[in-house]
């Protein structure tokens, strides 16, 4: 049987097991939005921006172990959607963009929004090409699924002539589904591990990243909670085992737990599994440096390229995370001896991610975080981009359940009003939060029209300081009294969600926070609480404006 390109490539994304993609439309792809508006398998989100896009597809991939896929068009939409797939190469996140690209005949005349795209995108991605032949479509989108979602998962950009997609009387068969290698650990190597472990006298492991899903979080929850092994997670992985473990020791990156950073930095043996020890985990290379003296080094990642990459590892396992956790939780240890540090570093977190009320602020951001863990399902799933204001959620919300966390380790900005549209799509019985900075929700916040378009329950809690947090904060390190580029003239926020047809509140106190928050638990649809706070307040932990003029008047 025969069909049109567009079709094939259609038939191609629903045989992948794609049941969802992310557009702005272009007219570069129009015969593979003809054809996707055709297939009741394949549900087509129509969104804002190709920004939101690719975010959106980014955090469907992180919650599925699935491609995210998205189209856009050439040229603005392509250049737009390319922070998406910085965010998911860095995050290890599985997507696939679709660029609909110039005719091939029009090629290499720097043609109307003409771009050579796998030049483009080939070094912030693991695969980019260019379909020029219709005939290796199933080819071509077998390979970009299974490179998408093969070793340390990622992004995939396939550009699509426009001519291309025009042809018809395609006889290609469609390849059948890939899956995902899974590859066990090999036995000595588990055996070689677990005599380290019985060796060490103050073990931590640090997981989270790279291939983890719900049954590599069960059993390794299990291993650990057996062994009193302490558990800490990269960089916004938090949600990678329940937070009511009792050997959850917290998260690392920006303004960890300062006992947890000494037992990582006092430890004798790391267990890593599935992170890359990046700069923002571990302090600039610094709180583990990548020789690391005088500690050992177990390393488990499913991407052997991963593996001696930057860290030096005394034991190397290759293995899928799922695999590995279940080959520890079953591993005939009998002899092995509880750690009591497990338990110990759980108590230090708990004291640690506990809100105290401070009465420094009309609106303090530590007691409103008491009142949203009051109020909020456990099992919530929080969307965040990058600013300061991430900081009061990565320390005092307890992640519990899987997915829990939607947050972009390259600290890309307005990543979490997509990823809650994506989460609320992928997940309809869950509560969905955007969490958002001032400045954070305006690179993205449009994307509200796509979540009222199609009906979704979600609450934006949006922290407002009319600035720029982050870089302020650095600011006043570096040029201390000297605000330059950083001040934000910013619109009534709880009006823009009412023009979109949802529910908002600007709240200025902890009374009005809490009561707005309970009265958006109640409600449905889209529903925002504009939450105005004092500069001041640069980060959890007292840090402050004035408080670091101070310390550099006196350095």
């Amino acid at each position: 049987m025969t069909m049109t390109a567009a079709d094939l490539l259609v038939a191609c994304l629903a045989e992948q097991g794609c049941d969802r993609v992310f557009t702005v439309p272009g007219e570069s792809f129009l015969p593979a939005l003809d054809s996707l508006a055709r297939h009741e398998a394949i549900e087509t989100i129509t969104c804002r921006q190709e920004g939101g896009v690719a975010y959106m597809a980014c955090a469907d991939g992180t919650m599925t172990g699935r491609p995210g896929v998205a189209f856009v068009t050439r040229g603005p939409g392509a250049t737009n959607a390319s922070i998406g797939v910085h965010v998911a190469m860095q995050d290890s996140q599985p997507m696939v963009l679709f660029v609909g690209d110039v005719a091939r005949s029009m090629r290499d005349r720097e043609g109307f929004q003409e771009i050579d795209f796998p030049a483009f995108f080939g070094p912030i991605c693991k695969w980019a090409a260019r379909i020029d032949d219709a005939e290796r479509i199933p080819e071509y989108v077998a390979r970009a699924w299974s490179t998408a979602i093969s070793g340390r998962p990622g992004p995939v950009v396939l550009a699509l002539p426009e001519d291309m997609l025009h042809e018809t009387g395609i006889a290609a068969p469609v390849r059948p589904c890939v899956t995902r290698p899974a590859q066990a650990p090999c036995p000595d190597a588990m055996a070689t591990m677990m005599r380290m472990l019985a060796d060490a006298a103050a073990p931590v492991a640090i997981v989270g990243g790279a291939g983890w899903n719900a049954r590599s979080r069960h059993y390794f929850a299990e291993f650990a909670n057996r062994l009193g092994l302490p558990v800490a997670f990269p960089f916004r992985r938090q949600d990678t085992l329940p937070a009511s473990s009792p050997v959850y020791a917290g998260n690392l990156g920006y303004g960890p737990n300062p006992k947890l950073a000494e037992r990582v930095r006092q430890a004798d043996l790391l267990l890593v599994v599935g992170a890359r020890m990046g700069e923002a985990t571990t302090d600039g290379y610094a709180l583990v440096t990548p020789d690391h003296p005088d500690q050992r080094l177990i390393h488990v990642h499913p991407d052997p390229e991963e593996l001696g990459r930057v860290y030096r590892a005394d034991l190397a396992i290759c293995a899928d995370m799922a695999e590995f956790s279940e080959s520890a939780a079953l591993w005939d240890d009998e002899d092995a001896l509880p750690f009591d540090a497990g338990g110990e570093a759980h108590r230090e977190w708990e004291e640690w991610s506990t809100p105290h009320e401070d009465a420094h602020y009309d609106l303090d951001l530590t007691r409103a975080m008491a009142s949203v863990r009051r109020l909020l399902p456990a099992d919530s799933i929080i969307c965040n981009g990058a600013g300061n204001f991430a900081g009061w959620w990565h320390r005092y919300w307890r992640y519990e359940g899987w997915p829990g966390q939607l947050a972009p380790t390259a600290g890309a900005m307005g990543y979490g009003v997509p990823a809650a549209v994506a989460a609320r799509l992928r997940h309809p019985d869950r509560f969905v939060v955007a969490a958002a900075g001032d400045g954070d929700f305006l690179m993205n916040g449009q994307e509200l029209a796509t979540a009222a378009q199609y009906g979704l329950d979600l609450l934006v809690i949006l922290f407002d300081n009319s600035t720029y947090g982050t870089i302020r904060m650095h600011q006043e390190r570096e040029f201390p009294g000297r605000e330059a580029a950083t001040h934000l003239a910013n619109p009534d926020f709880a009006m823009m969600a009412r023009s979109y047809g949802g529910w908002g509140e600007r709240v200025a106190t902890n009374a009005e926070f809490d009561a707005a928050l309970q009265e958006a638990t109640e409600r449905k649809g889209i529903r925002l609480i504009h939450c105005i706070t004092d500069i001041e307040q640069l980060a959890p932990g007292g840090l402050t404006v004035s408080g670091l003029r101070e310390r550099a008047g006196s350095d």
